[in-house]
């Protein structure tokens, strides 16, 4: 009886044994705790995935936008016709008196300085106006104000010699053109300005004041850009064409002067 548990005792702990042996060769076959699993073949990238950025809207191209607001804004603040709103107020439809002009010059002429006055002002500030909002608007929705300040004043000058009220027949755009460049380079501006006041005092002629104002400004202006102290290129090459366009207004004007028959300021027109 005794032999017979010690043989099964034997045989039992030689199966544990066969057993163990076994485990142990299968776990040292897979290599132990080295188990290779199946694994995705992700590479890490420094960028995230595209799908995974945040989505950005769609452009929207906000730099058109402030050139075209910039364009629509300058062009209609500068057709608003102050001078003829102004001569209303007396009763007076100024585009039949005088030259027949709609600026300052002829309200002053007509209607007396307190009327000539304050046409002159609103047509400065309105050119000092488009300029700003052109400003405004670049550096709020696009940053970039570069040429929204030309767009608008270039807009402005020609809105308001060239309104769409008035069938395309406005002001001479002198002192538009004083406003505008007042809001893109001042220092010019004043030059042409204290210039504009010397001519206008020796002579008398605010046409032969203005067109050497008009001469003076581009003039300064590209001076200044080439000692390296001015505006810009594009600010001073806008400034000539500008000051063409205002000689060219005159022309009339230019032809009355070479003629002898241009009227002095404050005498009435024979």
């Amino acid at each position: 009886m005794d032999v017979g548990r010690w043989a099964l005792g034997v045989k039992l702990r030689a199966a544990a044994q066969w057993i163990l042996k076994a485990a142990q060769h299968s776990w040292h076959a897979c290599g132990g705790l080295n188990v290779q699993r199946p694994t995705l073949n992700v590479q890490r990238s420094r960028h995230p995935p595209a799908a995974l950025d945040t989505p950005h809207p769609p452009p929207s191209h906000p730099r058109v936008l402030t050139l075209a607001l910039s364009l629509i804004g300058g062009y209609f603040l500068g057709s608003i016709p102050f001078g003829l709103l102004a001569a209303r107020l007396k009763g007076v439809d100024i585009r039949k008196q005088g030259s027949g002009n709609i600026g300052a010059t002829n309200v002053w002429r007509v209607c007396g300085w307190r009327y000539g006055l304050p046409v002159f002002a609103l047509d400065v500030l309105k050119g000092v106006a488009a300029v700003w909002l052109a400003h405004w608007l670049a550096v709020r929705f696009s940053g970039d104000a570069s040429w929204d300040g030309i767009v608008a004043a270039l807009a402005c000058i020609i809105g308001h010699s060239f309104p769409v009220w008035l069938g395309f027949k406005g002001g001479k755009g002198v002192a538009t053109s004083l406003g505008v460049f007042l809001g893109l380079m001042w220092l010019p501006s004043v030059i042409a300005l204290a210039l504009w006041f010397i001519v206008f005092k020796m002579s008398g002629y605010v046409s032969l004041a203005s067109i050497v104002a008009a001469v003076a400004l581009p003039a300064t202006a590209i001076t200044m850009q080439l000692i390296h102290r001015g505006y810009g290129w594009p600010v001073s090459g806008f400034a000539a064409v500008v000051g063409l366009l205002v000689i060219a207004r005159h022309r009339s004007n230019i032809a009355r002067l070479r003629a002898g028959t241009e009227n002095r300021f404050g005498k009435k027109k024979s």
